[in-house]
């Protein structure tokens, strides 16, 4: 999936999880890919069967609309698509006693592996989370004589697994045998703690299964000790794919092995966010002739002139273009929104105003980008870099192709 697709999937479960319904008037269900849509629609029709056995009326009358919804919107396909389907759709509380439906029909980003079919209160979602695991993961060990640290670099967010204290013993200076004997306890200190670093790192990293490659780094030669000699399981060795110097090995020694790490490759995921967010603020920063600005009314009014090259969204952002209508008299209201979409009374009848049009704020972008071609970089806020760019710039920046003239 490109970021524009991962984004709208990761949007729609978010919205799936919050609905809760009445007793279990949430109905779930998702469809291989080789499975046809009449086998489907037949098994739908029993377990419509089933559900007029159901003692609350209120519940029944809602499950049987459920299921006769999803009989309907399953009739336009004779065969599922390349991963198949996944349907929600169900009854959730709005006023008082008042309920409405919410549909959802999402093409998942891999195959569905088999028939399932939910009726709950809450909508069945574990399928479609475990497809939204990151796809490149990284190993991250930083260690010297006396610490390490075993990590994940998962996209752009780093995960510490465990810090190891070594037992070894500071060198120091004794004459004749002695000296020699402090030594070899020294080594052999230091091949305990190496196997016990390899022991952890072993178990964490072959039950990884996305893992992409390995980063290690550290002081000194330590690394080099590590990575050559028989501590990483043989499979794993395969996968180390360079050493760093760093001058810690706690939790923030994994990040420096990250952010050195990102200078050399180029196709972590987290290099590519601070190449763009690090171009966005070396333009801020200019004084005169800055290539950059930031803030809704801005940057939409420079995709609107056609001045934007890359346009920069936090994918954290949570607002959405609400237009309401009043059902008598027909007035139109027109406003974006934070969070909760609160309700909207009609100037002129009093009455309350029906949502009519609901846009997330980035779909809108994208559409403004689209008629443009402007390029479009969604940034996480899980990285330092998009973190700042969320609180300091408000989530929505540009870099452009030209300043207007004044």
């Amino acid at each position: 999936m490109d970021t524009k697709n991962v984004y709208d999937f990761k949007r729609a479960l978010e919205e799936l999880s919050k609905y809760e319904g009445r007793g279990t008037e949430l109905i779930s269900l998702y469809i291989p890919p080789k499975r046809p849509i009449s086998d489907v629609i037949a098994y739908l029709r029993d377990e419509y069967s089933t559900s007029s056995n159901i003692k609350s009326k209120g519940t029944r009358k809602n499950v049987m609309s459920a299921i006769e919804s999803m009989m309907s919107r399953l009739k336009v396909y004779k065969m599922p698509p390349e991963n198949g389907l996944a349907l929600f759709i169900g009854h959730v509380p709005t006023r008082g006693d008042q309920t409405e439906m919410v549909t959802y029909i999402i093409e998942p980003p891999e195959p569905v592996q088999s028939l399932i079919y939910r009726c709950d209160s809450k909508f069945y979602l574990d399928p479609l989370y475990a497809m939204l695991g990151e796809k490149d993961v990284y190993g991250l060990i930083v260690i010297d004589r006396s610490e390490a640290t075993i990590g994940f670099l998962r996209g752009v967010r780093i995960e510490v697994v465990k810090n190891i204290q070594s037992q070894v013993p500071s060198k120091h200076h004794q004459g004749g045998q002695s000296s020699r004997r402090f030594e070899r306890l020294i080594e052999l200190a230091a091949h305990e703690f190496f196997v016990k670093v390899g022991e952890v790192a072993n178990e964490a990293f072959l039950n990884e299964k996305n893992l992409k490659g390995i980063l290690i780094g550290g002081p000194g030669s330590t690394k080099e000790v590590f990575a050559e000699k028989d501590y990483l399981h043989h499979e794993l060795k395969k996968k180390i794919i360079d050493l760093f110097d760093t001058g810690y090995t706690d939790e923030y020694g994994l990040r420096e092995l990250v952010e050195k790490a990102s200078q050399t490759l180029e196709d972590l995921e987290i290099a590519q966010e601070k190449r763009i967010i690090n171009k966005f603020l070396s333009e801020i920063r200019k004084n005169e002739g800055s290539l950059a600005v930031y803030g809704e009314n801005n940057v939409i009014e420079a995709l609107k002139n056609a001045q934007v090259d890359t346009l920069i969204i936090s994918e954290a952002l949570r607002k959405y273009k609400v237009i309401w209508e009043c059902p008598n008299c027909k007035l139109r209201k027109e406003e974006v929104v934070t969070g909760n979409i609160p309700e909207k009374i009609c100037d002129k009848c009093n009455i309350p105003m029906n949502i009519v049009e609901k846009v997330d704020i980035i779909d809108e972008y994208y559409r403004l980008a689209e008629q443009s071609n402007a390029k479009v970089f969604l940034v996480s806020d899980e990285s330092e870099e998009g973190k700042l760019f969320l609180k300091g710039f408000g989530g929505i920046g540009a870099i452009l192709r030209y300043r207007k003239k004044e």
